[in-house]
Order: structure tokens, then C-alpha cells, then sequence
């Protein structure tokens, strides 16, 4: 420890911070509203008895689950541009840069594990509420909108905090896409000055304090949850 050279962290901290971690945070939050949301009408897909529709939401939960995260960012990272310039009928690839390519892939991945936490959070719901809604007159969409979701989503908040906190960790992932996230840009000084395990251990620091203290508030969450039911 006496070759540590804490200045060099002191000195870069405001960059790494400033650029890097909201960076990560901005991908974060955006990546788990698009993926809640997705995966909520996946989890409704799921639930549904329509056998072609329950068998795509399905087979989408299951590839996606099955799959390395890091291969699907490279994919969609090479395919997107040809996938938006298909849409557009653009004739040729069309550029969305890395943070778009990332957002996308994240929200995508992300998905299919906030459906099976979506679809357990609606299975929990007692049948005879909507059977009740049903028989006042309402139908499925507003017996999911005002009766089903708002219960199921507050009793699955736990692990959809929880999810975050993952998704979090993953967003490192986007170093191979030379994306300049928290990890990136300690990495980023870290080979312009010599200092890796100075620079990476502020990243673990930073890293283990955040999820560290948001898993602390989870189950503050969970705890307060448990005492108003």
C-alpha cells in the first residue's frame, strides 16, 4: 500500500464521476423504464390464452435468458443499423450510435427478465378480484390497468429494485463497445497514467457502495411493504 498513489484517484475522481458514472446511471434508468414496460406486455402475453401469443412471448423469454449478454450488445450493435435502415427504407445501414445501440440491447435483454417477475406479480393477485371487476362491467384492459398491474407491481417492487441493481452491474458490459461508462473511463485513466489498481479499486469501491446501499434500501422497501399488507 505505500506505492498506492491515492492523488491519482483524487485528482481523476470528478471525470470518472461526471462522465462515466451518470453515463452508467443514464443507461441504467432509462434501460429498466423501456424494460418494465416491455416486459409487462410480455408477462401479459405470457398469461394469455391464445396459445400463438403466449408461445411467442414464450420463445422470446426463453432465447433471450439463454443467451450471453455481452454477445447479444456486439449483435445488435452490428445489426441495428440494418434494421433501421430496412425499416426506414433508408437503402443502407443507418447509424444510431453506441449509447442508442446499448440502450436498445439493454432493454431488449432486460425484458425478458422483468416479464417472468411481472407475470409471478400478476399470478399473485387473487383470480376472484378480477373475476369481480369483470362481472361490474370492466373489461380485460381496465381490469389489468386499474385493478391487477398497480397491485402487482407494488408487490413485485423488491425484485424489480432488485433487477435494477443487476442491470446496474451489467452495464459494464459496454466497455466493448468503447463507450465511455464509470468502468470505461477509470479505464480510460487507468492506461493513460499507469495506475490499474488504483483506478480499479475506485471502481469496485464505487460499484460495491451503490449497489450496496441500494440493496439496503430494497429491503427497507420490502420490510415497510410487508408491514402494510
Amino acid at each position: 500500500m505505500t506505492e498506492f498513489d491515492f492523488e491519482t484517484i483524487v485528482r481523476t475522481a470528478p471525470y470518472v464521476i461526471q462522465v462515466g458514472l451518470v453515463f452508467t446511471l443514464k443507461l441504467t434508468l432509462l434501460s429498466t423504464a423501456g424494460a418494465i414496460v416491455l416486459g409487462t406486455l410480455l408477462a401479459l402475453m405470457r398469461l394469455s390464452s391464445n396459445r400463438l401469443v403466449s408461445g411467442l412471448a414464450g420463445s422470446y423469454v426463453n432465447l433471450m435468458r439463454a443467451l450471453p449478454l455481452i454477445l447479444i450488445i456486439f449483435w445488435f450493435y452490428f445489426l441495428v443499423p440494418y434494421i433501421v435502415g430496412w425499416v426506414t427504407q433508408a437503402g443502407q445501414p443507418v447509424p444510431v450510435g453506441g449509447f442508442t445501440s446499448a440502450l436498445i440491447t439493454f432493454i431488449l435483454f432486460e425484458a425478458a427478465y422483468f416479464c417472468e417477475i411481472m407475470r409471478a406479480g400478476i399470478q399473485s393477485i387473487p383470480s376472484g378480484q378480477a373475476a369481480a371487476a369483470y362481472a361490474l362491467g370492466l373489461n380485460y384492459w381496465q381490469v389489468m390497468r386499474k385493478i391487477v398491474l398497480p397491485q402487482a407491481f407494488r408487490n413485485m417492487t423488491p425484485l424489480l429494485l432488485t433487477q435494477m441493481i443487476v442491470l446496474f452491474q451489467d452495464t459494464s458490459l459496454v466497455y466493448v463497445l468503447s463507450l465511455t461508462d464509470f468502468l470505461g473511463a477509470a479505464n480510460n485513466v487507468a492506461q493513460r497514467d499507469g495506475r490499474l489498481v488504483e483506478m480499479f479499486v475506485f471502481a469496485a469501491v464505487v460499484y460495491f457502495i451503490i449497489s450496496y446501499t441500494a440493496s439496503r434500501l430494497v429491503r427497507v422497501v420490502e420490510r415497510r411493504m410487508a408491514i402494510a399488507r
